[in-house]
């Protein structure tokens, strides 16, 4: 049982060489040619294996029933001296044997180089960033993530002198504004009465 923390990683499933894939391809149609198709089950047997599928273990037992008849049939056949095969004999051997090999080896090679894919070749080696925050491999997302926080005070400074610590200059008050004091008033008020005085004077004695 695991507790907390991450499930345990599966382990990839692990793909034969292509050197090894291509030796057992080449065996088993070779198998199947030389064999004259009696033996065209043993691919078909390999490729059920292989995939576990259910439709391969239905073409394997289809392959299988098919050979074993045409070993029947061909059992069948006259093989006494002065008994010769029909032509409808022959043309038959020969399209069961063309048609039994075609299909599995076809059906065959498809299905093993699609199920096995391309050669990924060399897996490429990363490496951990050293810029990257935290230590490498450390998850940093997660519910169980943790996120360092930063220590609160001063940051150490490596060796060279703290730099001094230097205080906002003092603001100076804004200036009260400007009042003109009552006598001023009085006395421009007295010069415009005047003034105006005056002006009407100069106006009456024209």
């Amino acid at each position: 049982m695991h507790g907390y923390g991450y499930p345990p990683q599966q382990q990839p499933k692990r793909r034969p060489s292509s050197a090894t894939l291509v030796t057992l391809r080449v065996v088993f149609v070779a198998l199947t040619l030389f064999s004259c198709t009696f033996l065209s089950w043993a691919a078909m047997l390999r490729l059920a294996i292989v995939t576990r599928k259910p439709r391969d273990w239905w073409m394997f037992g289809l392959v299988l029933a098919l050979s074993i008849g045409f070993v029947v049939y061909v059992g069948l056949l006259p093989t006494e001296e002065g008994e010769e095969m029909t032509d409808g004999q022959a043309i038959t051997v020969l399209a069961w044997m063309l048609i039994l090999f075609a299909g599995t080896v076809t059906y065959y090679l498809y299905m093993e180089i699609r199920h096995f894919g391309p050669d990924p070749g060399p897996t490429p080696v990363t490496y951990p960033n050293p810029y990257a925050g935290g230590r490498p491999g450390a998850p940093t997302a997660g519910a169980h993530a943790q996120h360092p926080t930063m220590p609160a005070g001063p940051l150490p400074s490596y060796g060279y002198p703290p730099a001094p610590r230097q205080d906002p200059a003092p603001v100076p008050p804004p200036d009260p504004p400007r009042t003109t004091p009552p006598g001023r008033l009085d006395q421009v008020r007295a010069e415009l009465d005047e003034l105006s005085d005056y002006l009407r004077k100069e106006g009456d004695n024209r």
